[in-house]
C-alpha cells in the first residue's frame, strides 16, 4: 500500500478531531500519518497487535486522548512525557510491567486505565482497581505521584552519580596532577644531576689544567734554577787545565831538541869556538842544512803549516772532548 493510499484511509477513519483505528490489525502506529492531522487529537487503536512504540511516537504531541487498550504493548517509548496536552490513556489489557520515568512529566494527564496489566507491585499499588471514573481519575493522579517519586529518586541517583563522577574525575584530576609533578620534579632532579656532573667536570678540567700550569711553572723555575747554578759553577770553578797528549809531549821534545841544535850551531858559528874541532863538523852540517833548506824553503813551510794546524786541531779537540 502506497503512502497516497494510507493518507486516504487514514482520513476515511477521521471523524472531526477523532480518528479511529480500533481493530485494524495493526502491529505498528501509522505515526508519519498522523502528524499531518494535528486537528486529530483523539486517537483510538485499541484491538490491534501492537507490541511497542516507535520514539517517534513521542512527536505527536497534539494527542489529547488516546486510547491503546486490547494490544501486546510490554513497554512504552522513554519520551512518552514529551505528549503534555495528554488528558486520557487507556492502557488496558496489555503486558506492561511498568512506565518509563518521563511518565511523571504528563502533568495534563487526568484519566488512566492500568487494569490487567502485570504490573510491579509498587506500580499497581498506585494505579488501584479503575473499575469506574471516578476511580480511573484517582489511577491518574496517583500513577503521577508514584512517578513523580521515582523521578525524583532517578534524579538524587542522578546527581549523586554526578556527583561521583565529579569526585571520580576531581580524584582522577588530582592523581594527574600528582603524576605531573612527580614526572616535572623527576626532570628537575634529572637536569639538576647533570648541572652537577658537568659542573664537576668542568671543576675537574680546570683543576687539571691548572696543574698543568703549575707543573709548567715549576718546570720553568727548576730550569732558571739549573741554569742560574750552571752559570755560577762556570764562574765559580776554573778553567780545567788541558791534559798533556803523546804528540803534544813529542812536539815539544821535538822543539826543545831543534832549539838545543839551533844553540849549538849558533854558538859554533857566532863564536870563537867555530874554530875548534868539534865545531868544525858541525859548521859543515849546518851550511849543509841552509844550501839544503833553502832549497827546500817552500816545503819546509808547508810542513810548518800543516804541523801548526794539526797542533790547533789537537788542541780545540781536547778542549771539546773536556766540556
Amino acid at each position: 500500500m502506497s503512502k497516497n493510499s494510507k493518507v486516504l484511509n487514514l482520513k476515511d477513519k477521521i471523524s472531526g478531531n477523532e480518528v479511529d483505528l480500533s481493530l485494524s490489525n495493526l502491529t505498528e502506529v501509522p505515526v508519519r500519518e498522523l502528524g499531518l492531522f494535528p486537528k486529530a487529537t483523539v486517537v483510538d487503536l485499541s484491538c490491534n497487535n501492537i507490541i511497542t512504540l516507535s520514539p517517534e511516537f513521542c512527536s505527536l504531541t497534539h494527542l489529547v486522548r488516546l486510547d491503546l487498550s486490547k494490544n501486546q504493548l510490554t513497554c512504552l517509548p522513554d519520551d512518552l512525557g514529551n505528549l503534555v496536552n495528554l488528558q486520557h490513556l487507556d492502557l488496558y489489557n496489555n503486558k506492561l510491567t511498568g512506565l518509563p520515568v518521563s511518565f511523571s512529566q504528563l502533568k495534563s494527564l487526568k484519566w488512566l486505565d492500568l487494569k490487567d496489566n502485570p504490573l510491579e507491585p509498587g506500580l499497581a499499588k498506585a494505579a488501584g482497581d479503575c473499575l469506574d471514573e471516578k476511580q480511573c481519575k484517582q489511577c491518574a493522579l496517583k500513577v503521577l505521584q508514584h512517578m513523580r517519586a521515582i523521578q525524583d529518586e532517578v534524579d538524587r541517583a542522578r546527581e549523586k552519580r554526578l556527583l561521583r563522577e565529579k569526585e571520580l574525575e576531581k580524584k582522577r584530576e588530582a592523581r594527574q596532577r600528582e603524576r605531573e609533578a612527580r614526572e616535572r620534579e623527576a626532570r628537575k632532579r634529572e637536569k639538576a644531576e647533570e648541572k652537577e656532573k658537568r659542573r664537576k667536570e668542568y671543576v675537574a678540567q680546570m683543576a687539571a689544567v691548572a696543574a698543568q700550569e703549575q707543573q709548567k711553572k715549576k718546570n720553568e723555575e727548576r730550569k732558571k734554577k739549573n741554569g742560574q747554578a750552571a752559570d755560577k759553577k762556570v764562574v765559580v770553578e776554573p778553567a780545567p787545565k788541558p791534559r798533556r797528549s803523546l804528540i803534544g809531549l813529542m812536539f815539544k821534545l821535538l822543539l826543545l831538541l831543534m832549539l838545543g841544535l839551533a844553540g849549538v850551531a849558533a854558538a859554533c858559528r857566532l863564536t870563537d869556538l867555530q874554530k875548534e874541532a868539534v865545531c868544525v863538523p858541525i859548521n859543515t852540517a849546518v851550511d849543509s842544512s841552509l844550501s839544503w833548506a833553502k832549497v827546500q824553503e817552500g816545503v819546509i813551510r808547508q810542513l810548518v803549516q800543516n804541523l801548526s794546524s794539526a797542533a790547533k786541531e789537537l788542541l780545540e779537540s781536547t778542549q771539546t772532548s773536556k766540556n
